[in-house]
């Protein structure tokens, strides 16, 4: 028999897991789209789509104002954040300053355990491709923590994990540009394992970084964006 607790208002006090669950789901919408950026977050519309009461989703939506996917709208409720060329250039700058910094300490540090772990990461990637968006995303961002992960500084790891959840609809909003399929991204994944695990610090940066801009030059061709617009 399961026990469900209660706030002082009578609603169900959700339990860590279904607002875990929650959060994922939200999250997972805002960053591929489903809620378009700028979009307002009704928590009756999201009890209907993803079935659960709305003290869960009332958490969900607090804990993803920390991570600056959802805004607060004063007294009215919440958001999903507007996006722009400006903030993604600023996410853009810091990543590529940050994650330099990360991972040349890492390569530096880097042991066998590291290498395998890392090898691993990217062919669990590989394996499951673009079709589940869930598993895939989930995969991706485990290969580029992978490759920072024998940094010493858990302070800049997580800046590192911020910046990355952060930058993963501009992905997607990238993934409009008439001329994105044109892109390799697992050939440009392969290069920067190879670089890596051969320990060749500069090549290995500078694949990364250039990984990173890829997203910027594509995302420039999304007119909406551009023009400071919530994308349709």
């Amino acid at each position: 028999m399961s026990v469900q607790n209660f706030d002082a208002g009578g609603d169900p006090t959700p339990s860590t897991s279904t607002t875990q669950t929650t959060y994922q789901a939200i999250r997972r919408m805002i960053i591929t789209g489903v809620l378009a950026p700028g979009e307002k977050l009704k928590i009756e519309t999201l009890k209907e789509r993803i079935q659960v009461g709305a003290s869960p989703i009332r958490e969900a939506l607090t804990l993803l104002v920390a991570d600056k996917l959802v805004e607060r709208i004063d007294q009215r409720g919440f958001r999903a954040s507007p996006v722009s060329q400006d903030n993604f250039a600023e996410i853009l700058r810091l990543r590529c300053a940050l994650e330099d910094m990360a991972l040349r300490e890492s390569i530096a540090a880097g042991d066998e355990a590291w290498e395998e772990a890392l090898v691993l990461a990217h062919h669990r990637m590989a394996r499951v491709g673009g079709a589940d968006v869930a598993t895939f995303e989930d995969a991706h961002k485990t290969f580029h923590m992978a490759l920072l992960a024998r940094c010493s500084s858990p302070i800049l790891l997580g800046y590192c994990s911020q910046l990355y959840d952060l930058n993963v609809r501009y992905r997607y909003l990238a993934g409009r540009s008439r001329h994105y399929g044109t892109r390799d991204v697992p050939a440009e994944h392969r290069e920067i394992l190879a670089a890596a695990v051969a320990r060749d610090v500069p090549l290995a940066t500078s694949r990364l970084l250039h990984h990173y801009q890829q997203t910027g030059t594509f995302l420039r061709e999304t007119p909406d964006l551009t023009e400071g617009k919530a994308p349709s």
